[in-house]
């Protein structure tokens, strides 16, 4: 009997052991599960080491504290008095002191230029002071330093418009146009977009730091980009306004390169602009110094 049942029980052995068509596909979709997962990880961890993040650092800010004379009258001395006509010959020279303002009856008028060069001239002679010796500025006692928009130039180098537009972006530099007559400033900024967005404001109200082109192509590039905003800029004067984060920016960059080197010693400095991953930089070309 136990051998007859041993063999009747066999059949129900085997069946238990077999794996089922059942098993077979369950372990497939799960080995596939397994593959494509790892797959999709790989890809998460190539995609995000590839990545390049901008970082936010703290930059110290940099201010300056220019000697000033304020509303006084060019002299010789430390006198609230202007100068006499003897003091004249000590006093005239060649000097660039146009605000905005000055710059809208200049570009509007040559003839009102010249009639308000003359006023000056007659209002310098005819007080019983020595002046005051401080150059243009805010009225300050601060160190003789020379102003940043006389002591800073950037070179931008690039051969397409794009670029030099993105270049721009980078750094939240906008383009305004101003002059021909009026005292609004039309400004433009996204430039490296199809529309660059457009919008004005009363000159008077600016205060940001603006540098203008002497000559060369990049004057024209900045033309170019005024009129695809649809900016005005024919008979008017085409600058660069650069907000008080990149000016500080370029302070930094300006004071690690003289390398303890006094501000005040700095005649000038040249500054470049690279290329740093997705974003643009700003470096040294060369600084030259005075003795002070």
């Amino acid at each position: 009997m136990a051998s007859a049942d041993t063999k009747s029980m066999d059949p129900l052995r085997k069946k238990s052991i077999q794996v089922s068509s059942y098993d077979n596909v369950a372990g497939l979709l799960i080995a596939l599960l397994v593959i494509i997962g790892g797959a999709v990880a790989i890809l998460v961890v190539v995609f995000i080491t590839s990545r390049t993040f901008r970082s936010q650092v703290a930059i110290p800010v940099i201010l300056e504290e220019v000697a000033g004379r304020g509303d006084h009258e060019l002299g010789i001395a430390r006198d609230l008095e202007a100068p006499g006509l003897e003091e004249l010959d000590e006093i005239l020279e060649p000097q660039m002191e146009m605000t905005l303002e000055a710059i809208t009856d200049a570009i509007s008028s040559q003839e009102a230029t010249l009639e308000a060069l003359e006023g000056n001239a007659n209002a310098s002679g005819s007080g019983g002071g020595l002046g005051d010796s401080r150059p243009l500025g805010p009225l300050s006692d601060g160190d003789d330093i020379i102003p940043r928009y006389e002591r800073w130039e950037i070179q931008f180098t690039s051969t397409e418009l794009g670029i030099y537009a993105r270049q721009l972006d980078s750094f939240d530099i906008e383009l305004g146009s101003f002059g021909g007559g009026s005292k609004i400033i039309e400004y433009a900024k996204d430039l490296a977009k199809d529309q660059p967005t457009r919008y004005s404001g009363a000159g008077g109200k600016e205060e940001r730091l603006y540098m203008t082109w002497k000559t060369g192509s990049f004057k024209e590039a900045d033309i170019d980009l005024l009129n695809k905003a649809g900016v005005t800029t024919n008979n008017r004067m085409v600058m660069q306004f650069y907000p008080a984060d990149t000016e500080n920016i370029l302070a930094n960059v300006e004071k690690n390169y003289a390398n303890g080197r006094p501000t005040k010693e700095i005649r000038k400095t040249i500054f470049g602009v690279k290329k740093k991953g997705n974003e643009y930089e700003f470096y040294v070309i060369r600084q030259t110094y005075r003795k002070v």
